[in-house]
């Protein structure tokens, strides 16, 4: 063992167990393993193929849906910085995914626009990484699908994400 996890494990043993709330912990800790394991999933099994990394597709996706979107709105929607957006931008415009355009009337403001080839890659793409939705979810009801869709939009609305 790591000495900061000998100090995190003796840190937790000062506090008390009654002043934890143990179900808030068992939710978050099980919400960031599933969402830890769905993003190592698709990343090997799917996204490897095109050489994309999870935060490279979400932004892909979203110039699919868009066609071109604002860096500042890109890095919202994909829950970066605007130089991450910046960075994996560069990456997929050496791949021909998507280029860059300035704002004619503001210079400051760049658009992210989905080229063709971008428009290709997500159509032969996105059918292999729904398939891989449908596989994670698969041991649930279509009933337990739609209340954990109702909590987590819950859970999402009440903190703002």
């Amino acid at each position: 063992m790591l000495p900061e996890e000998i100090d995190t494990i003796n840190q937790l043993t000062k506090t008390p167990i009654e002043s934890l709330n143990l179900d808030a912990i068992a939710v978050v800790t099980n919400l960031y393993r599933v969402a830890q394991g769905l993003r190592n999933k698709m990343e090997q099994e799917v996204l490897s193929e095109y050489g994309l990394s999870w935060t490279a597709f979400s932004i892909v996706y979203d110039l699919w849906i868009w066609e071109s979107i604002e860096t500042k709105k890109l890095a919202v929607s994909a829950g970066v910085s605007k130089a991450t957006v910046s960075n994996i931008t560069k990456t997929l415009e050496r791949k021909e995914l998507c280029y860059r355009k300035s704002d004619n009337r503001d210079r400051r403001i760049t658009y992210v626009v989905l080229t063709d080839k971008g428009r290709q890659v997500m159509e032969t793409l996105y059918p292999r990484f729904h398939k891989g939705e449908v596989e994670i979810v698969s041991g649930l009801s279509v009933d337990e699908q739609k209340s954990m869709t109702k909590l987590l939009r819950k859970v999402i609305r009440e903190n703002h994400f």
